[in-house]
């Protein structure tokens, strides 16, 4: 291990080292090799340690430059750009060497520098947050996202507690430590190099700042609400009672009924347009249905009943299909994750193999190109010495061109006097051109101007337009256009009263008709209740009325008539059954056409 009194001096070595490389002109090991020239005369231990680290400062140089250009832009803003170099040592030690090294012989390094400076720079690198959002991410773009949590960022997250104990003992250090007089140093004159531009600093956006603790959801947000529950359970025993009131309605005699249908004709016709309007289709269309229903019996249509079945079986059937193709749906879904879950799951496991043989093609690429840049520099090398020799030959020619610019230069000052003492010449005549002008142009504003203008309102413009007209013209004109706006708004106005007037009518001849309608429909219902309970009292059959028996009669001859084609057809006994069991519908809706007519 590295002594106690020599972490400061090995620190500024390999920051000197450092500053000194420059990758466009050296290689790697080159450099190396002349660093551990340059340190023979350390001990074999302190050697390795100063060598091990310039190494590592090269090699991982892309993800500590993340760190301390962030940083510089953050936290470091007034800290000189000539330390970047010991921020990337420390960085590095503390980042990739910190398991290796120990956390006392970390302390002891970083105690034989300015506490001030390190106590900044360790707060900023072991922040938690930063380790967790940003230098993650920027560490990530040059390796494996789980790598670098494995590896590196996990490490120093464990680390954090103990380092905050070293911080908060270098804030103290630097709070207790005395101020000195610095003396003066000669300044020492350095070469210039040129071709080595300083690294910029990268704009880091600003931490997120942490998002306060919110209230988590509370479990009813999940949960189907009890007004839900209740809903269904009051439509449960309303569609009970609508059951059971229409079973109780079938079971009892049919005057009941027409009590209840009695009242409900019995309440008052509301004086509205819309309502009267309404109510008057409505009888209408309720009349014009019943007539075509008598007339699609008469022509023999059959009863829609077996169609209406049908299409129930034919809806329920969809219904199944579509339940199991839902199913089909869901289960698809499922195995659709299950496969999600395992191709992701072989898709780490190829990143990590392709992590693994990058490493290894980098780690060849590396020797190949150290090679490479061995006999790059060979040739460089040649190509200098040419270079130095044609130099000597160009300062003579740099010499005589010199010269020959000089002579140009005179000749071409001359000539430029004289062109510009023409163009002065002919601007002066332009001048006095322009003032010339303007002096006519003021004697003529000055000359006096007619204002007042007498007008005749019986001229017109004499614009030679076609539509010209005086004022006098126009005045008639707008008066003849008032007079007959009046006219015809008082011709719509009359217009309106005798279509209202009619609406009126309208109005009052429906409902007339509607009372009449109304009065027929409760005589009707009356005199049915009155033949119901003389029939149950005398238990006898009342008389047709002739129409009805008129119609049952072509009904019947309707039914003789089908009878014989079906015959003729040759029809099946089933399908006559069937037939005469739809014969008995209509029969048994005659009867009810019937009964509702009288």
């Amino acid at each position: 291990m590295v002594k106690m009194a020599s972490h400061g001096k090995h620190i500024a070595i390999i920051v000197q080292q450092l500053n000194k490389f420059n990758p466009e002109n050296q290689s790697v090991e080159d450099f190396l090799n002349e660093s551990a020239k340059m340190l023979q005369t350390l001990s074999e231990t302190e050697e390795k340690f100063v060598l091990d680290t310039l190494a590592g400062c090269i090699e991982y140089k892309s993800l500590l430059d993340v760190v301390v250009n962030a940083f510089f832009v953050l936290d470091g803003r007034y800290c000189p750009i000539s330390e970047r170099n010991l921020y990337v040592v420390i960085c590095y030690l503390a980042a990739f060497q910190l398991e290796e090294l120990g956390l006392q012989q970390f302390s002891r390094i970083v105690k034989s520098l300015d506490a001030a400076k390190m106590q900044k720079f360790l707060r900023f690198f072991f922040n938690a947050l930063y380790l967790n959002t940003w230098i993650k991410d920027e560490w990530s773009h040059f390796y494996d996202s789980l790598y670098v949590k494995e590896n590196w960022i996990d490490p120093l997250l464990r680390w954090q507690p103990k380092v905050q104990k070293l911080i908060e003992q270098l804030t103290d250090k630097s709070s207790n430590r005395t101020t000195t007089v610095k003396t003066s140093t000669v300044t020492q004159p350095k070469e210039f190099n040129l071709t080595v531009p300083k690294p910029r600093a990268i704009p880091i956006p600003l931490p997120i700042p942490g998002l306060e603790k919110r209230i988590p959801v509370p479990p009813s947000t999940y949960k189907p609400p009890k007004e839900k529950k209740q809903l269904e359970e009051i439509k449960t025993k309303n569609r009970q009672k609508a059951e059971n009131k229409h079973d109780s309605m079938k079971s009892r005699p049919a005057f009941q009924a027409q009590k209840i249908q009695s009242k409900i004709d019995t309440i008052p016709i509301k004086l509205n347009a819309a309502a009267i309007l309404r109510e008057g289709a409505l009888y209408q269309r309720k009349m014009e249905q019943e007539l075509k229903r008598i007339e699609d019996l008469l022509q023999g249509s059959r009863d829609p009943y077996e169609f209406l079945e049908w299409q129930k079986q034919m809806r329920g059937k969809d219904l199944e299909e579509q339940l199991a193709e839902i199913e089909c749906r869901r289960l698809q879904g499922k195995l659709s994750h299950e496969e999600a879950v395992l191709a992701h799951q072989n898709v780490i496991q190829e990143n990590k193999k392709k992590a693994d043989l990058t490493r290894e093609e980098k780690a060849e690429l590396m020797h190949h190109y150290a090679e490479k840049r061995l006999q790059e520099q060979k040739e460089m090398r040649e190509l200098v010495e040419q270079v130095v020799e044609g130099h000597k030959n160009a300062k003579q020619a740099k010499i005589k061109l010199q010269k020959y610019k000089q002579q140009i230069v005179q000749e071409v000052s001359e000539e430029n006097q004289e062109l510009l003492r023409q163009a002065l010449e002919e601007e002066e005549e332009k001048l006095r051109k322009r003032y010339e002008l303007i002096q006519q142009i003021r004697a003529v504003e000055s000359l006096p101007i007619l204002k007042h203008k007498f007008v005749d309102l019986t001229e017109t413009g004499g614009h030679g337009l076609i539509c010209e007209m005086s004022i006098v013209e126009l005045r008639e004109r707008l008066a003849l256009l008032r007079e007959a706006q009046k006219a015809a708004e008082e011709e719509k106005r009359d217009r309106i009263i005798h279509q209202k007037q009619a609406k009126e009518q309208l109005l009052l001849d429906k409902l007339d008709q509607i009372s009449l309608f109304r009065a027929e429909l409760g005589r009707a219902a009356a005199l049915k209740q009155e033949e119901k309970k003389r029939k149950s009292q005398s238990g006898e059959r009342p008389m047709k009325d002739e129409r009805i028996l008129n119609l049952q009669k072509k009904i019947v001859e309707k039914r003789m008539e089908r009878k014989k084609q079906a015959g003729l057809l040759k029809i099946t006994p089933q399908k006559s059954s069937i037939a005469s069991r739809k014969d008995s519908l209509q029969w048994d809706r005659w009867k009810e056409l019937e009964e509702s007519q009288k």
